[in-house]
């Protein structure tokens, strides 16, 4: 089959996470079985416009407000190259299902709802959630895969047809030997995620000037890049809390030096608003380093409460600071949630993935 990818975004993007690295690894699996895959994504500062990656073709054009408007002008000099379009959507999908139904899955993260008015003034985020509710109605029937069982239930209660919905679970991949790191000597905490309102910046060093009352030799390391001036914001009220001697901003990092961070690390926190899957828990865990998180969808599939991790009970920085806090103190429960988290982030690979999601591709391409 030839495969065409719609993506905002693709592996080379530094705004690009967990969804791009499932994208390039289901790309990969698909062509190591004969088939050939093309990934159109928006351009970034100095990317290439074309170019091959692991046998991968990337098209790259235009920015993130108009790369959904180009892909389809691109579809239509290309149609006749095309057996099945993956569709990813973020937010909003490229709405091939209108003008290549037959060929259309549709690859979802998540279905933001809630997530736009968080995000946005409340004007515009009614507008966002008004496409997202016809999108949603566009593609109830078309065939869907989902990157966990929260997306897949938010999916159902939007009206998506269960029947149409196939659950992949996310792999893992670790760079290439890897070093193995001690933990730092004083308690270090890590935020791993772009730096924006979602992923809950503000929370985690809420959470973080709390824990550093208890804690006073405690680190924050904020791993992850954001818009210039969003991040001023950030370092902003670092300062104004007093916490810069305590609080290292490291910006974009490489994979090897992500995980170099996460293995020197104690816990990782997550205060993010909304997740499809959240990767960063399972990369954390693959370097014995245990995860506090918020009950949001995604973040409850990812970490076992009380197993490899601890879910919140409240959405909140008091709460969060003090399930930390706990943790740090209790060396038993840490070293429980160390070997559950590991064990559980050595059974995750790629292959079932794309075993999973080819089943799907093969059904659509009949």
């Amino acid at each position: 089959m030839k495969i065409l990818v719609l993506n905002w975004r693709d592996i080379k993007n530094p705004a690009g996470g967990g969804a791009e690295i499932l994208t390039h690894e289901l790309a990969k699996g698909w062509i190591k079985t004969g088939h050939t895959v093309t990934i159109f994504s928006s351009s970034f500062k100095h990317s290439i416009s074309e170019e091959t990656i692991d046998d991968v073709s990337f098209v790259r054009k235009g920015q993130w407000w108009n790369v959904h408007l180009l892909a389809f002008f691109y579809y239509l000099s290309h149609h006749k190259n095309v057996d099945i379009i993956i569709d990813e959507v973020h937010w909003f999908p490229f709405f091939s299902a209108l003008y290549a139904r037959k060929k259309t899955i549709a690859l979802t993260c998540e279905v933001a709802n809630v997530l736009f008015f968080t995000l946005f003034p409340y004007p515009i985020a009614l507008i966002c959630r008004g496409i997202e509710k016809i999108y949603l109605y566009l593609y109830k029937n078309v065939p869907t895969m989902a990157i966990s069982e929260s997306t897949k239930k938010d999916l159902i209660k939007e009206g998506v047809n269960s029947k149409s919905i196939t659950v992949i679970r996310m792999g893992l991949t670790l760079p290439k030997n890897l070093k193995k790191y001690k933990k730092e000597k004083n308690s270090t905490f890590i935020y791993l995620a772009r730096i924006n309102k979602q992923k809950g910046i503000f929370d985690a060093i809420d959470a973080f000037a709390k824990i550093n009352n208890e804690i006073k030799s405690s680190m924050l390391w904020i791993v992850g890049s954001g818009e210039e001036e969003f991040v001023k914001q950030v370092r902003r009220k670092v300062e104004k809390l007093s916490l810069s001697s305590s609080v290292k901003f490291f910006g974009y990092v490489e994979d090897k030096k992500k995980f170099e961070l996460l293995a020197k690390a104690h816990i990782l926190l997550i205060p993010s608003a909304h997740e499809g899957w959240g990767l960063t828990v399972a990369e954390a865990a693959s370097q014995m380093t245990p995860s506090i998180a918020y009950n949001v969808p995604g973040l409850k599939d990812t970490v076992i409460n009380d197993s490899t991790g601890i879910i919140v009970k409240n959405n909140n920085p008091k709460e969060l600071a003090k399930e930390t806090i706990v943790l740090i103190n209790d060396e038993n429960k840490y070293k429980k949630f160390q070997k559950n988290g590991f064990g559980m982030a050595k059974k995750m690979n790629w292959n079932n993935t794309t075993k999973i999601a080819l089943k799907v591709l093969k059904s659509q391409g009949k």
